[in-house]
């Protein structure tokens, strides 16, 4: 790539920098930047006992030393990042978190990166820094917004056998159900359709999942699916779109698997809410999910995994879900 991958360094306190700097020493990142404080990746090598030096670039597309960890440190970080505890709530790392992903967007909106990988920042921190948003996706949306408009997005949750887009994120369950609606059915429809196309599957096969058991038993345990789901679905199907459902969702994601001796019967599965979509992803294994925004104007993509608190700084943390985050941030720059 002529353009680097820029990884926001997520909370200072957290296993963001251990897992960025094994991805590093596993030579996994080496088209990578990390946006982030010096002094908090320098920690992070030392409480991993690796030798690799660490490079600060005066621009974001600088080409780094060989064999080097290589960070921008944008302006506006709080002092002394590496010197608090490590498992911490603290909002000097929500704030600073908030600055490296506004810097990141900005460098790939201004040309000079090629896509975005987060590694985990902690919602409560961000709180306690005032940070208006509940966690990545809305602030990046807020931060793609263009004439004051924003754009809509949806997550997805992907590894090698299950794709999931959620059409109500980080809600209440009560609040969730509300959302269910013809209009955010559709829209999460044609974002992942338009998305899969972008990537280059030009009519991907999605499966939407009902909201009710058994995708409401034709009206016995809930309407939805007859008085919103289904007409959406109709009308995305009318607009080219290879939709089908709904479908019960105690089982559509075992059809739509792709495993071996398993083709999957559907490229993505649409999930009325978070934990409907995200449970059969994760239990596949949060080693290897990878967390995706779709409908930005640009490739963002973060490990399926948290802060980690209670592990932070010990040395323990595995970085097989970042480094098959960035995996996937080269393979949808590629195809795009």
């Amino acid at each position: 790539m002529n353009k680097p991958l820029l990884i926001s360094m997520g909370d200072a306190c957290g296993i963001g920098p251990e897992i960025i700097a094994q991805a590093f020493a596993r030579d996994g990142a080496a088209d990578c930047r990390v946006i982030g404080d010096v002094a908090v990746m320098r920690r992070a090598l030392r409480q991993l006992g690796l030798h690799l030096p660490v490079a600060r670039l005066e621009a974001v597309n600088e080409a780094p030393p060989p064999g080097c960890v290589p960070v921008w440190q944008p302006e506006g970080l709080p002092p002394g990042l590496a010197e608090l505890s490590m498992g911490q709530i603290n909002g000097a790392c929500g704030a600073a978190a908030a600055v490296c992903i506004t810097e990141a967007v900005q460098q790939i909106l201004a040309g000079n990166g090629a896509a975005l990988v987060t590694a985990p920042i902690h919602k409560e921190a961000l709180h306690a820094a005032g940070v208006p948003f509940p966690g990545h996706t809305e602030m990046l949306q807020a931060l793609a917004a263009q004439g004051g408009a924003l754009p809509p997005v949806r997550m997805m949750l992907a590894n090698a056998e299950l794709r999931t887009v959620l059409v109500s994120i980080h809600v209440s369950l009560r609040r969730a159900i509300e959302l269910v609606t013809f209009d955010r059915v559709l829209e999460t429809l044609r974002i992942a359709h338009r998305t899969a196309a972008a990537w280059g599957q030009v009519a991907p096969r999605i499966a939407v999942a009902g909201l009710n058991p058994h995708a409401g038993e034709g009206g016995l345990f809930g309407d939805e699916e007859l008085t919103v789901i289904a007409p959406a679905i109709a009308a995305a199907c009318a607009e080219g779109i290879n939709a089908s459902g709904p479908y019960a969702p105690d089982t559509v994601f075992m059809r739509a698997r792709n495993a071996p001796g398993h083709p999957g019967e559907f490229d993505l599965v649409v999930a009325m809410t978070h934990d409907h979509g995200l449970i059969p992803v994760k239990y596949l294994g949060v080693e290897q999910g990878v967390n995706v925004t779709l409908g930005l104007p640009l490739v963002r993509t973060s490990p399926d995994h948290g802060t980690a608190f209670d592990i932070a700084g010990k040395g323990r943390a595995d970085p097989s879900s970042l480094v098959a985050a960035i995996e996937m941030a080269r393979a949808l720059i590629a195809s795009s």
